[in-house]
């Protein structure tokens, strides 16, 4: 049951007696989108949420708090965390839509408790919710409960999550309701790879697979320059970002979905997240490009583009490598390759990135996904069938 009191919920469960289970009492309350805690994860900065905005997507803000017993293992006490998390509403038609949380909530609680902890985020945040949400679906980068050495064969490849069901059987154990569903398909990468760009140049380039080195060096020696852009350049980043859409037959964004990201930081210069676009060229025509997006400790390649000719430059391999020096420069200690085929399957539409990737000598991450909470149940499963027919790149 959840109790609306002063902008705040304070939410807990009643047994069929009436009386109080107290398992977990979660306080959540409505906050502004520039008061969002600094976080290295782009897609819950204040920045992202002006992004959206300027894409006509509707975001909101909550801060909550939560005693740590409750979250994790071996804890005792009364101590809280507190945290906050920002969510989308995305209209799927003029009467439905459902909330989104992209890589969040970013609290992540020991495994026995989160379905418990996202139950309880999930009912209450339904008392901020108008009539016709279908469901809130959460990002979850949480780390992958099959992810131990147990889930890797003989070969060191990674063998996967289990069947839907039995996900969904665990992470619902100790929840009340059985009530969430893993989705059909994933919005963002729910495996990418890290690498640690803490050390020296020279350290993050001996623990580079030999053959990239050498495309890195071989790059270089062939005179590809890579230069940071900036707005006036976006045509020159579409140009090459449409003909990589279609040479791997991907939905095509309007130039505009762009311009918000520019527009965004160049609106709010004073926000902490910074965007930069890196251009690589050979004999001044443009090869390669793609954005990189530092929050806090962390860069991220974002998009990235292509162009079909002049492939044995290695052009790419100098992008890389040039925004790996530039993370460095502005002080990250992580950059996020963002988004890789779940394992080294030939089939897989990612399995080109996932080899790229992989050289630059960095660790596999592989994450929750996309996790639902139903609110209509009748819609939701609607929904959740005609999602079937559209599975997602990262899946």
């Amino acid at each position: 049951m959840s109790v609306l009191l002063d902008s705040k919920v304070y939410c807990s469960y009643l047994c069929p007696e009436g009386g109080n289970y107290n398992i977990m009492v979660l306080n959540l309350e409505k906050k502004g989108i520039l008061d969002v805690y600094d976080t290295p994860i782009v897609q819950q900065t204040p920045y992202w949420s002006l992004v959206k905005d300027k894409q006509g997507v509707q975001s909101l803000a909550f801060d909550f708090t939560v005693r740590n017993k409750e979250l994790y293992n071996n804890v005792g006490g009364f101590s809280c965390s507190q945290a906050d998390f920002l969510m989308f509403v995305q209209y799927l038609n003029r009467d439905k839509y459902i909330v989104y949380l992209p890589y969040g909530p970013e609290l992540e609680p020991s495994e026995e408790h989160q379905g418990e902890f996202i139950e309880e985020l999930s009912e209450s945040l339904k008392s901020y919710l108008p009539e016709g949400c279908v469901m809130i679906r959460y990002d979850l980068n949480w780390r992958s409960h099959w992810s131990s050495p147990d889930n890797y064969d003989e070969n060191g490849i990674w063998m996967g999550a289990p069947e839907k069901n039995f996900q969904e059987f665990r992470l619902n154990y100790n929840t009340h309701y059985w009530n969430l569903r893993k989705s059909n398909s994933n919005v963002l990468p729910s495996n990418t790879i890290i690498v640690d760009i803490s050390k020296s140049e020279g350290e993050i380039l001996g623990r580079m697979k030999q053959k990239t080195r050498y495309n890195i060096g071989l790059s270089l020696r062939k005179g590809v320059d890579v230069r940071i852009g900036s707005f006036d350049d976006l045509d020159i980043w579409y140009k090459l970002y449409r003909e990589t859409a279609l040479r791997n037959r991907l939905n095509i964004n309007d130039i505009k979905y762009f311009h918000s990201i520019f527009a965004a930081k160049m609106d709010n210069s004073y926000l902490p997240t910074q965007i930069k676009l890196l251009i690589a060229y050979v004999d001044d025509i443009p090869q390669s490009a793609m954005f990189l997006v530092v929050s806090r400790h962390r860069a991220t390649y974002l998009y990235g583009a292509s162009s079909s000719e002049r492939r044995n430059f290695m052009a790419t391999y100098a992008l890389q490598w040039k925004a790996i020096q530039i993370a460095k420069q502005m002080g990250c200690t992580e950059y996020d390759m963002f988004g890789i085929s779940p394992n080294a399957e030939p089939s897989h539409p990612m399995y080109g990135l996932y080899k790229f990737k992989l050289g630059f000598g960095g660790e596999v991450f592989h994450q929750l996904g996309c996790w639902d909470y139903p609110v209509n149940k009748d819609e939701y499963e609607f929904f959740a069938a005609s999602e079937l027919n559209n599975r997602g790149y990262y899946s």
